[in-house]
């Protein structure tokens, strides 16, 4: 049994890993951390996560970037090891996450989903073979209209990994409206639409001379993120420290 502590437990991603948690003999929730601890719970909340004095294996943090330095130190001191999924990190944050895994085991991904971690390698594969041939990249990603950051993290993941194929020599272009001239040849143009209940979408465009080549994934329900951080915190337990992603989950 692996045993969850779950930061941000009544927020919509909470509330649907509280329920896929029920139906899992495999895995319980032990705690649960919110600012808003109103609500009726199986498990005890708390307003901040220096208060919870209760053992796990693992935890899963799905709130939002404030106060996140506060989470990572929680996980170092207690030794449990922890599931980041919290979007729009500053670089400081990211700093301040990157080296907490070598103290603690840390799995950070900025998308859950088994079929956004196969894209990633996906888009990769492709930039090695399409960018040589002249091929324009872009990403378009879309989400509802109270998402906070653009753009997502899983576009800038999905950014990083064709640069990273193209050994950094992409340039991140998030408006153009400023700009009056020709598409340069090592752009990779991000867009953000926000709009209605869109749960996540996310297209990466090649386009070359006479075609297009589109990789995409949807997300119909946010239930395949809070089913694979559930997956990755019991991949966690028991593990020593160091920093993990969904790839090696899924391995």
């Amino acid at each position: 049994m692996t045993k969850i502590i779950l930061i941000g437990c009544n927020g919509r991603m909470g509330n649907m890993i509280t329920s896929i948690v029920n139906e899992d003999d495999e895995v319980s929730i032990v705690a649960g951390v919110d600012i808003f601890t109103q609500a009726d719970k199986d498990y005890p909340v708390f307003k901040k996560i220096g208060d919870c004095d209760i053992p796990a294996d693992a935890m899963i943090d799905f709130s939002s970037a404030q106060g996140i330095e506060e989470r990572i130190d929680y996980a170092v001191d207690k030794q449990i090891p922890l599931v980041e999924c919290s979007t729009g990190l500053s670089e400081e944050q990211t700093k301040y996450l990157l080296d907490a895994g070598k103290k603690v085991a840390v799995l950070r991904s900025a998308n859950m989903s088994v079929g956004i971690n196969l894209l990633l390698k996906l888009v990769k594969d492709a930039a090695k073979k399409l960018a040589g041939e002249g091929f324009d990249i872009e990403i378009v990603e879309k989400h509802h209209n109270q998402k906070l950051d653009a753009p997502s993290g899983t576009a800038l993941a999905l950014a990083d990994s064709v640069n990273e194929a193209m050994d950094g020599q992409y340039e991140y272009v998030y408006d153009r409206s400023q700009v009056r001239q020709k598409r340069g040849k090592k752009e990779l143009g991000i867009s953000a639409v926000r709009g209605g209940t869109i749960v996540g979408e996310h297209d990466v465009i090649f386009a070359g001379t006479d075609e297009v080549v589109t990789f995409s994934h949807q997300a119909y329900s946010r239930g395949v993120f809070a089913k694979g951080s559930v997956v990755a915190a019991k991949y966690l337990k028991g593990k020593g420290a160091g920093l993990y992603d969904m790839a090696d989950v899924l391995l």
